[in-house]
C-alpha cells in the first residue's frame, strides 16, 4: 500500500512513524514544503527567551534521521499544488528545481498545518516585524534582541503564543505592550479570569490594551511606531501573533469539503468526504467532546493524538477520534494559566443549567517552603452535577488540576463521582484534601445552598451595593469594612439585625464561609460570601 502524506511537522510525522510501526510493508512518503520536519513549534517562545539555548534543540528529527529511524521517505522543499482524487495523484512543485512532479497514492493524508495570518496593513514589511511560526522565525527574533536592536516591542495578539513571547521578551529586558482586538486577552477563559490576568501582567510590567485594533506600522526602514484605533505606541519591533490560517488553498477544485474557516471537514474517523483521503492536524476541524459541535484545535497535542489514530485506521483498525476539550496551559510571568472544557458562558450557550464557583485554595501544605495558592473556577451542570469545565491560575503546578478535570470530563463524571478521590498527598505536592477535591466540595456546598455566595462578576456589576461589608480575615485588612473576628463569634452580633444584608469577605473565602455558617446558626438570613475574596476581587467600598 502506497501512503502519501502532505506535511511533515507534528501530525504528518506522527502518522508516518506510527503507520510504519503498524505495517512495515507500507510504502510511506512525506512531501513537505519546508526544509525542516518534526520541529517543536510550541517551544519557539522559549528559544527566544534563551531557556532553550540552541536552535538544534527545536528540531526533533532531521529528514535524514527520521528516514533512518522509521523507514519513511521524506522529500523536503516539495510544495503540493493540486490533489487529483480521480486518478489518485498529487502535483508537487520542487522548490529547488521548479519542476512539477506527480506522485501516486493508495491512501492520502493531508497534514499541511497552518500559517501565521499576515494582516494587510501598511508597514508589515518593515525591518523588525516578526512572526513566530517556524524555527527560523524564532532565530531571527532572538538575533535581533541579542544585537541590541529591540528595547521596546508591541505584541499584536493576546492568545497563548502572543503572551508566551511577551513573557520571554520581557525576561530579556524588552519593554512589552500587548494589544488585542477582543474585549479581553486569553481566549477560552471567562471574563473575570482574563481580567485578573490582565491586571497581573500590568503588575509585571506588561501592559495589555484590549479592544485595540492595529491599523498600521510606521517607520522609515524599520519599525518606529505602531498606530491603533485608540492611540500610537513607540516600538522597535512588532511581533504579529494575530492568529493562524489553515494551509488549504491548494485544495481548490479537489472536491474536498472545507469548513467556513477553510479547515478540512472530517468525520469521526478523520476521513474527508472523499474516499481514501484523510486529514489531520492544524488544517482540520474536529469536534468538541462535550457539545459534539465543530471545533478547531490547532495544538501539538491534538495533532499527535489524531495522527496516531489516522495511522491505525489506515492500517486496518477502525478507531474514532472522540474530540477535544479545548485544554490549554501557558506559562506567564509569575503566573501559570490553564483551562479545559466549557467556560461558563459556553456552557450556558450550549444549553446546560450551569453553575460555577471560584475558589482560592492552597496548592500544597501552607507550611511547606514555596507554598502558594490556586485560583480555580469550576463549572458544572446544576441538575446532573456533571463536570463541564475548569479554569485555574497560580504559580504552581496548575497542569495537574487541569489534567484531573480532563480525566473527569472525559469519563463523564459528576461532582459526586470525584468529590472523594484518593489523590496524591504529601506536603511538597498537595494538601491533605487535594485542592481539586476542595474546589469540588465548595461547588457542591454552593449547589446545596450550604454556601451562599456572590460571584465576582455579580459583585463587579454592583449587585451587592446594598450589602454591609464585613471583613472576616484573620486580622483587619479591608479598608472601610467592619471587622468581625470569627474566633469570637459565639452568639448574635448586636450591631446587625438578623435580616441585614451582609457581604462577608476574607482573603480567600474560607473564613468568610465559616463565619457565614456560624451566623446562619444564630439566625442571620441574608449573608453572602464574595467568591475568591480579596485575593481575586478588587474591592470597592
Amino acid at each position: 500500500m502506497k501512503v502519501l502524506i502532505i506535511g511533515g511537522v507534528a501530525a504528518g510525522t506522527k502518522v508516518a512513524a506510527k503507520l510504519k510501526r503498524e505495517n512495515r510493508n507500507c510504502d510511506v512518503t512525506i512531501l513537505t514544503k519546508s526544509k525542516d520536519i518534526s520541529y517543536a513549534g510550541c517551544g519557539l517562545p522559549y528559544y527566544v527567551g534563551k531557556l532553550i539555548p540552541d536552535r538544534d534543540q527545536l528540531i526533533v528529527n532531521t529528514p535524514e534521521s527520521f528516514s533512518n529511524l522509521t523507514g519513511v521517505s521524506v522529500l523536503t522543499e516539495m510544495e503540493v499544488t493540486k490533489v487529483n482524487p480521480t486518478d489518485k495523484t498529487v502535483d508537487a512543485l520542487n522548490l529547488k528545481t521548479q519542476e512539477t512532479l506527480k506522485y501516486e497514492y493508495d491512501k492520502l493524508v493531508i497534514a499541511t498545518g497552518a500559517e501565521a495570518i499576515k494582516p494587510p496593513i501598511d508597514g508589515a514589511n518593515l525591518k523588525n516585524v516578526f512572526y513566530l511560526r517556524t524555527p527560523d522565525d524564532a532565530v531571527n527574533l532572538r538575533n535581533a534582541v541579542e544585537a541590541g536592536d529591540i528595547k521596546r516591542a508591541v505584541v499584536v495578539g493576546g492568545g497563548y503564543i502572543g503572551l508566551e513571547i511577551a513573557e520571554n521578551l520581557s525576561a530579556q529586558g524588552v519593554r512589552i505592550t500587548v494589544i488585542d482586538m477582543a474585549k479581553h486577552i486569553l481566549p477560552g477563559f471567562d471574563e473575570e479570569f482574563a481580567e485578573y490576568v490582565e491586571n497581573h501582567l500590568a503588575d509585571q510590567g506588561i501592559m495589555a490594551f484590549t479592544e485595540t485594533r492595529l491599523e498600521s506600522i510606521l517607520g522609515e526602514e524599520k519599525v518606529e511606531k505602531v498606530k491603533t484605533n485608540n492611540r500610537a505606541f513607540k516600538a522597535d519591533a512588532v511581533i504579529l501573533s494575530v492568529g493562524i490560517r489553515a494551509n488549504t488553498d491548494f485544495l481548490a477544485d479537489s472536491g474536498i469539503e472545507l469548513m467556513p474557516n477553510k479547515t478540512i471537514k472530517v468525520n469521526e474517523f478523520l476521513e474527508t468526504n472523499l474516499e481514501d483521503i484523510y486529514a489531520v492536524g492544524d488544517c482540520t476541524t474536529v469536534t468538541n467532546r462535550l457539545t459534539k459541535e465543530p471545533a478547531w484545535s490547532p495544538m501539538g497535542s491534538t495533532a499527535n493524538i489524531a495522527g496516531r489514530i489516522v495511522a491505525k485506521n489506515i492500517a486496518g483498525t477502525k478507531l474514532s477520534y472522540p474530540g477535544v476539550l479545548g485544554t490549554a496551559v501557558a506559562k506567564l510571568p509569575e503566573l501559570n494559566v490553564g483551562r479545559t472544557g466549557l467556560t461558563e458562558a459556553a456552557a450556558i450557550e450550549a444549553g446546560f443549567n450551569t453553575v460555577s464557583a471560584v475558589a482560592v485554595v492552597d496548592d500544597k501544605a501552607h507550611y511547606y517552603p514555596g507554598a502558594s495558592f490556586f485560583i480555580v473556577k469550576m463549572i458544572a451542570d446544576r441538575e446532573s452535577k456533571q463536570l463541564l469545565g475548569l479554569q485555574v491560575l497560580g504559580k504552581g503546578a496548575i497542569d495537574k488540576m487541569v489534567d484531573i478535570a480532563v480525566t473527569a470530563i472525559t469519563m463523564g463524571a459528576t461532582l459526586h463521582d470525584i468529590e472523594n478521590m484518593d489523590l496524591a498527598y504529601a506536603p511538597p505536592f498537595s494538601t491533605a484534601i487535594h485542592p481539586f477535591s476542595h474546589t469540588v466540595n465548595i461547588l457542591l456546598n454552593k449547589i446545596s445552598g450550604a454556601f451562599e455566595t456572590i460571584t465576582s462578576s455579580a459583585y463587579a456589576n454592583g449587585e451587592a451595593n446594598d450589602y454591609k461589608v464585613i471583613d472576616a480575615s484573620i486580622s483587619p485588612s479591608i479598608d472601610g469594612a467592619s471587622y468581625v473576628d470569627l474566633s469570637k463569634v459565639n452568639g448574635e452580633l448586636p450591631e446587625y439585625a438578623k435580616d441585614d444584608k451582609l457581604l462577608l469577605v476574607c482573603t480567600k473565602g474560607k473564613r468568610a464561609y465559616m463565619l457565614q455558617n456560624r451566623l446562619k446558626h444564630f439566625g442571620y438570613t441574608n449573608t453572602l460570601v464574595l467568591e475568591g475574596g480579596s485575593t481575586f476581587n478588587e474591592l470597592t467600598l
